[in-house]
């Protein structure tokens, strides 16, 4: 079966009222449906790359190519889990956790869209608080980040509840334009402080090996973080 040879395909995460997963092939495609509907006012761009201006059909296809990409590239130095995300069965958006020598560095980025019809709901901080307990109590995670433009209140609000802090602002170009991002960072100690939402992990163990980390579910070696 192809899950043999591609563990990933069994990883579930599940709080309350969603489930996180690899999407199917039908799954996917509802997924790029989703996108084509929309997921921003078309005033505001959101994401440094501005995949959501392609027109509809475009849009949807470049969410599938981008899924492709991600599982064909995969590698335990260099990793991108594009998460599928479950409302009572239904597809509501998606949550990227992703990291560059994990093994090492410890330190996993987070990024994710719902679509248009699902946001202000409260979906957004619980698939946030999936992929948070994924990392740090599956993977065991020194750090997270994440980012947003300063008009991304939404994203901010949802950081902010998880206990991330600032870290600093970068000038970046969007839509031929300046605009600044935010970065922030969220250390174990500020996640195991704010962590409210319950969530499982299952089919993590055999999954292990793909970032990086020894096939048993034993303590890692030490890591510290980088000083100045």
């Amino acid at each position: 079966m192809l899950i043999d040879h591609w563990p990933l395909l069994g990883l579930r995460l599940n709080t309350p009222r969603l489930e996180l997963r690899l999407p199917g092939d039908d799954e996917l495609a509802e997924l790029a449906a989703l996108a084509a509907e929309g997921i921003h006012a078309p005033d505001r761009m959101p994401f440094l790359v501005p995949w959501t201006d392609l027109p509809p059909a475009q849009r949807a296809r470049s969410v599938v190519q981008h899924h492709w990409l991600c599982r064909g590239t995969w590698s335990p130095e260099d990793w991108a889990l594009n998460l599928a995300v479950f409302e009572h069965g239904r597809v509501v958006g998606l949550q990227t956790v992703s990291a560059r020598d994990f093994a090492v560095l410890r330190e996993v980025g987070t990024a994710s869209w719902l679509g248009a019809r699902h946001q202000g709901q409260g979906i957004g901080t619980e698939m946030r608080a999936a992929v948070l307990h994924l990392a740090f109590a599956g993977l065991d995670a020194l750090e997270a980040t994440s980012g947003a433009f300063e008009d991304n209140a939404s994203s901010f609000n949802v950081s902010r509840r998880h206990g991330y802090e600032l870290d600093g602002t970068e000038r970046r170009v969007v839509r031929g334009r300046p605009a600044t991002k935010r970065r922030l960072r969220l250390t174990r100690a500020r996640w195991e402080e704010h962590a409210q939402v319950p969530v499982s992990i299952s089919g993590l163990t055999p999954c292990r090996p793909m970032f990086g980390l020894p096939e048993d579910d034993g303590p890692l070696p030490a890591a510290t973080t980088a000083t100045p």
